[in-house]
């Protein structure tokens, strides 16, 4: 399906409001299509992976306390892309320190755009096959928890609001989509 063009705005003018170290904001002023401008509040992020990895039957998950939410979250590994990194070996990084898993093999499932509505951040989604167990290196400034689920234990997880990010639910229903075309001899 083409892009609607009938519907872009056009950047008249962009405004730095905000420089940190994982995300800016800018203030841009827009031209609607009827002619008229409106500003448009934008957050700038570098790009994200996110790992799904299943170990003998069970999701590898890390427990972390997210400032935002003000509360722990069980959440699939995942971080930040680096300046110019590929992502499919940001995804392998993120894996091995968060959780000490490597991989043998990478599936790319999907890239997505977290929050299109004001930010830019977009998260790269892979599949993680043929693991094995090794030592984790966490960033500094980082303390988090290995935990390994099941996919039921996943989906109690999910309706508890034990897990209530959109990138580990949607891995954690991708995953139990996997599961139910497996069984039906289908592949992913």
């Amino acid at each position: 399906m083409a892009a609607n063009d009938k519907l872009k705005e056009t950047t008249v003018s962009t405004e730095s409001i905000f420089q940190g170290r994982v995300i800016s904001l800018q203030l841009d002023t827009v031209k609607l299509p009827d002619g008229t401008t409106a500003t448009r509040e934008i957050v700038k992020h570098p790009g994200a992976v996110a790992v799904l990895a299943v170990h003998e039957g069970r999701l590898i998950l890390v427990d972390q306390y997210r400032q935002a939410m003000g509360r722990c979250e069980l959440e699939i590994p995942a971080g930040k892309l680096e300046p110019g990194e590929d992502p499919a070996e940001a995804a392998v990084r993120e894996l091995q320190e968060e959780t000490g898993y490597r991989c043998d093999k990478l599936i790319h499932l999907h890239s997505f755009y977290t929050s299109p509505g004001f930010a830019d951040e977009i998260i790269h989604l892979y599949l993680a096959e043929q693991l094995s167990p090794g030592e984790m290196s966490l960033d500094a400034d980082e303390f988090l928890e290995v935990q390994e689920v099941t996919l039921e234990e996943a989906l109690d997880l999910i309706s508890e609001g034990r897990i209530a990010d959109a990138k580990t639910i949607m891995a954690v229903y991708i995953w139990q989509l996997k599961v139910v075309r497996e069984q039906a001899g289908a592949s992913l």
